[in-house]
């Protein structure tokens, strides 16, 4: 029995509307025509085995929803304008003040991921929970705000709304009989997606990084969970700008000003790309020839650079610092890549030997979701979620 049957047939019969299940099952390209924007086809896998009974789990107590002020300080405060040099004490006050976002963003992912394993109705209603509390105390919505907390808010909102469109798509339905905490998620994303366009809207060239891309990630992925067009249109032309930043030896001008951390900057860049082209491929809209193949063309000199930095010292005079580009987690965008391009032997041989891929800030488990049968293959090496807590700025 294949997976798709055997979700299917693993899936709730209660919850399986029939109207619903038609349009999941019609395949992407469909439902881009009719006009609802919708996630790649792995969004709408059924539950992997439905446990009718709640076993050992127990919802863990929400984190305290963040409702102060979005003003903290960068792990590379006093580094200049390179932002490259690591501060112990600042990052300690970075973290400690951003805990319970992190938490947030980090427990979302997980207690969906098991719930897309296990199908337990109390882990259902722990993610839900965990959601409706902080959209209840408008969370995050501070706009007063510096530039490390502009950058927390659309990495959580990336998180989040990222978790939960495995929620909304899969072919289970498990939001039926939700549809009230539904509607309050949905419109608490909503309204952070407004204001992650607000916040990095309309920058001059030289300020535009993998913060903006990052940003429109978080507002591509929160399009299709509220089917809002003017978000994904947004997301789309930000990326339209990245890519037109990407010269044609597929360098990021404004990551290589990073010295020594300018390939693990260009590494940290292609998670967010991969994942908006991915969904616009979704939804009819290729992005691939942008700017003669920039998408492609920056991913293959980070591989290569992964490989031998020799190219990126060369280009910016700096050894490279490589702690980053040592964690399998890094290459998290491989899974997207893959399926956007034909990836040579090679690189799918080294994908194959980190996977399995699961990074919160794209929403849990991506080898599942892009590579079925590898994730299959892949379960023995029982991965958790990257360590990363994300702040890059």
């Amino acid at each position: 029995m294949n997976r798709a049957t055997r979700n299917t047939r693993n899936a709730l019969p209660a919850l399986l509307a029939p109207a619903v299940l038609g349009l999941a099952l019609m395949g992407t390209q469909a439902h881009a025509a009719g006009g609802n924007l919708v996630p790649p086809q792995g969004y709408y896998e059924g539950i992997e085995k439905v446990k009718e009974k709640d076993g050992n789990f127990s919802c863990p107590a929400v984190p305290k929803p963040y409702t102060d002020s979005l003003q903290f300080r960068s792990k590379y405060e006093g580094s200049g304008k390179d932002r490259s040099t690591f501060n112990a004490v600042s990052d300690a006050a970075f973290r400690s003040g951003t805990k319970d976002i992190t938490d947030m963003e980090r427990g979302t992912s997980k207690i969906v991921m098991q719930y897309m394993r296990d199908g337990r109705p109390a882990q259902l209603d722990c993610a839900l929970n965990w959601l409706t509390t902080w959209a209840g105390a408008n969370a995050l919505e501070s706009t007063d705000f510096n530039h490390t907390g502009k950058s927390m808010r659309k990495w959580a909102l990336g998180s989040m709304s990222a978790s939960y469109l495995r929620l909304k798509f899969s072919e289970a339905h498990p939001l039926q009989g939700h549809e009230q905490q539904a509607q309050q998620i949905e419109a608490w994303f909503s309204k952070l997606a407004d204001q992650v366009v607000s916040d990095w809207s309309n920058l001059p060239m030289e300020k535009i990084n993998n913060h903006s891309y990052w940003a429109a990630w978080s507002v591509m992925a929160t399009s299709v969970v509220t089917n809002r067009r003017d978000l994904f249109d947004w997301s789309v032309k930000e990326f339209k700008i990245g890519a037109s930043q990407v010269d044609p030896q597929g360098f990021l001008p404004n990551e290589l000003k990073r010295n020594q951390r300018a390939l693990a900057y260009h590494n940290y860049a292609l998670p967010p790309l991969m994942m908006i082209a991915s969904f616009a491929q979704a939804n009819g809209v290729d992005l691939r020839p942008e700017n003669n193949g920039a998408l492609q063309r920056l991913a293959s000199n980070v591989l290569q650079g992964s490989k031998d930095p020799q190219a990126f010292q060369a280009k910016n005079g700096q050894q490279q610092d490589m702690t980053d580009l040592k964690q399998d987690s890094k290459y998290s965008w491989l899974e997207p890549y893959c399926t956007l391009y034909t990836c040579a032997p090679d690189t799918v041989e080294r994908k194959r030997e980190m996977e399995p891929f699961k990074t919160f800030r794209l929403g849990g488990d991506l080898t599942r979701t892009y590579d079925p049968a590898a994730e299959q293959n892949s379960k023995a090496k029982n991965k958790d979620m990257d360590k990363d807590t994300g702040e890059d700025s």
